[in-house]
């Protein structure tokens, strides 16, 4: 198991970073504590020091080492910094990059993986603020553990909620168990939707965000693949890692992109939402709103995934699908005839899976028959489960 600093921030969920100690040595890490000034409000240097078996870092400017080096000394030691409960003010100073306190001046010495357990109330959570904070973290590598919504301790109910400790434990021993997995691996990866032009300004497009697929590409190139992501119109950032990143804008230019790449690739996730029609015709003048009624003629895109499957050799092909109604009837069907190895489907309509939102919930279903249900969870979450699904049917297949 892995070397673990468990940095606690002021949050009055500090108490359970007792329990996380427990949880994280039960599966064999080794874990040390730094306390920041406002975690030592809620929980005692103490109590941490007695359940690690080791003195807890707590002030800069009273060192555990004589040569006054204890932020060094600590990112040198630790294998990942796990940072729960993260504070709205501990993110922001991560964030921000700021090291005039011992969790930041250790965080930029610190060169291994960084997971971050949100801890807060539901509106400081929500607030633009913050989210654009964890979307930067995320976009340089953290992992964010994000909690399910629910009740807290102001007595509000919602996310903010920091992920219980052995859901914590379990996924950081997951995440650093896989690292390196998909090694070898040439993966590509399609997200977003695409934008089919009605005229110069207007156009027909959908409600997808493209973070599932952006979320997969940044697992797969976390666990050593090397990843071409090819998306859409959308406001993400690129995924963190090594990851080529291709932009599109309509079908056709995404079916282009995909296909010219498919025959050196070893896995295909094709999580793109793209346009099933486009006008008939392009007009190449914006057509005037007193020109009358309108009638739009669409005609069908080509079903990229099945032109592929249809050419492939060896590769492993996963698909998705937005189904209403029972997953298992459209989501069987559609892996039949599109010669899918395995195929997530998720329902628009339920909560916590739709285009627009941070989580999701997938139904997936593999050819030999096997199902399973991943979520409602964090898209990143649902991401590398997916992936630690897919995993066993890629041996054999890495590149030399």
């Amino acid at each position: 198991m892995a070397r673990i600093l468990l940095a606690v921030s002021g949050s009055i969920t500090a108490y359970k970073s007792a329990h996380l100690v427990r949880d994280l040595q039960r599966v064999g890490h080794e874990v040390r504590c730094l306390l920041t000034a406002g975690g030592q409000k809620f929980i005692t240097p103490l109590t941490l020091q007695a359940l690690s078996g080791h003195p807890v870092a707590v002030d800069p400017w009273q060192p555990l080492e004589a040569d006054a080096m204890d932020h060094i000394h600590l990112a040198r030691w630790a294998e990942a910094l796990l940072v729960a409960p993260a504070s709205a003010s501990a993110i922001a100073r991560l964030a921000g990059g700021l090291a005039d306190d011992l969790l930041g001046s250790t965080a930029l010495a610190c060169t291994g993986p960084l997971f971050i357990a949100p801890s807060m109330n539901a509106d400081m959570y929500r607030h633009p603020a913050t989210r654009a904070n964890l979307d930067l973290l995320r976009d340089r590598g953290a992992d964010i553990i994000a909690g399910s919504a629910g009740e807290l301790a102001c007595g509000e109910s919602g996310p903010g909620r920091m992920e219980e400790p052995a859901g914590i434990a379990e996924y950081v021993t997951e995440t650093l168990r896989n690292r390196g997995d998909f090694a070898g691996l040439r993966a590509l990866v399609s997200a977003g939707p695409t934008a089919e032009d009605i005229d110069p300004v207007r156009l027909v497009t959908n409600r997808s965000s493209g973070r599932m697929g952006f979320a997969l590409a940044a697992e797969l190139a976390g666990r050593g693949a090397r990843v071409t992501l090819v998306h859409g119109p959308t406001w993400l950032h690129p995924p963190a890692g090594p990851v080529e990143i291709v932009g599109v804008r309509s079908a056709a230019d995404m079916e282009a992109e995909l296909t010219s790449r498919f025959a050196d690739c070893d896995l295909l996730l094709m999580a793109a939402a793209v346009a099933d029609f486009r006008p008939a015709v392009q007009q190449a003048d914006k057509i005037a709103r007193d020109s009358g009624p309108l009638t739009l003629e669409l005609e069908p895109t080509v079903d990229i995934v099945a032109s592929l499957t249809a050419r492939r050799s060896n590769q492993v092909v996963v698909g998705f699908a937005l189904e209403t109604g029972d997953p298992l009837v459209g989501g069987r069907a559609k892996l039949e005839r599109k010669n899918l190895d395995v195929i997530a489907v998720n329902d628009p309509t339920e909560p916590g899976a739709g285009p627009e939102v941070e989580t999701n919930r997938l139904t997936v279903l593999f050819a030999d028959g096997r199902n399973a249900v991943l979520g409602p969870a964090a898209k990143e979450q649902v991401a590398r489960e997916l992936l630690d699904l897919i995993h066993p049917l890629c041996a054999g297949r890495r590149e030399h």
